[in-house]
């Protein structure tokens, strides 16, 4: 069943949502997070539905939002200056709500990371309840180093304040080895036992009562309730959008129309102040 940029089906017990754009690494169009919230909702009113298993179609789990749209076009979430805060916290507060609401889905969700789980890509596998992943694959918020940031703030209630610190603070990916090492997933294993790892673990869970899983997730989702998990996701969602329209996201944005995004990154990446940046060095006084 394709729900559109999703794949869905159910087998034994097992729905099995694959975000499913395959030649574009899965990249998140505007309209994918509707239908991955759409297809969790399938799942949650199927009464024959006890796991859901989270994938992505291809090499590629999610490579983040797709930029040739909110890179290098036009967006709800990319406007002219000046720019409307709310019309863009009320387009990302969607996206992040659709990611949510697979934490919020009271039958437990388990995501197998296939392949690289990139910027939003990481916003979407961490809100699944459990991860197992490739341990070559990689994972992490490249746009931390400039122009985004995490809105389902996942990275801290997972890692604690240091290492979602150190994450944040570099934008740098890791490998699932590295991952499950600091305690972000589950598990990594070789791509090729990555299928039995996660059938194993489904197994374990699918023959329990409904009513028993979403109590267990309940009661462990309410813990992060009373951290505050929405008010940081708020804020975070805010932040997100002053990242894109702030002086330096403004100039990477204009860099990656002007040269294409990979050079743009390049340059991000290079350590140098971005060109047209209010972080270049001012010699007067």
């Amino acid at each position: 069943m394709q729900i559109g940029d999703i794949d869905y089906e159910v087998n034994e017990r097992v729905a099995t949502i694959t975000l499913n754009r395959p030649d574009q690494f899965n990249a998140i169009t505007e309209s994918m997070p509707g239908d991955l919230r759409r297809a969790v909702e399938q799942a949650t009113n199927d009464d024959g539905v006890h796991v859901i298993v989270l994938t992505g179609a291809g090499r590629g789990f999610c490579g983040g939002y797709d930029l040739n749209v909110f890179a290098e076009g036009d967006s709800p979430a990319i406007q002219e200056m000046p720019w409307d805060a709310m019309i863009d916290y009320q387009f990302m507060q969607c996206c992040t709500d659709s990611f949510m609401s697979l934490w919020r889905c009271p039958k437990p969700v388990i995501a197998k990371v296939q392949g690289d789980a990139v910027a939003g890509g990481s916003d979407i596998a961490l809100c699944a309840d459990i991860i197992i992943m490739n341990e070559a694959a990689r994972i992490g918020y490249p746009p931390a180093r400039v122009w985004g940031c995490p809105t389902t703030a996942m990275w801290v209630y997972r890692l604690g304040a240091e290492r979602a610190k150190r994450m944040l603070f570099t934008g740098d990916l890791i490998t699932g080895a590295e991952a499950e090492k600091i305690g972000l997933v589950l598990q990594a294993v070789p791509l090729d036992d990555l299928d039995d790892a996660v059938q194993s673990l489904v197994k374990r869970i699918k023959g329990i009562p409904k009513n028993q899983l979403a109590m267990s997730k309940m009661l462990v989702n309410q813990a992060y309730d009373n951290m505050g998990l929405a008010g940081t996701q708020t804020l975070a969602t805010l932040f997100d959008g002053f990242a894109r329209h702030s002086p330096e996201g403004v100039a990477f944005k204009t860099r990656a129309q002007e040269a294409g995004f990979k050079q743009a990154v390049a340059e991000r990446d290079s350590g140098e102040p971005i060109p047209g940046s209010k972080t270049e060095p001012n010699h007067g006084h």
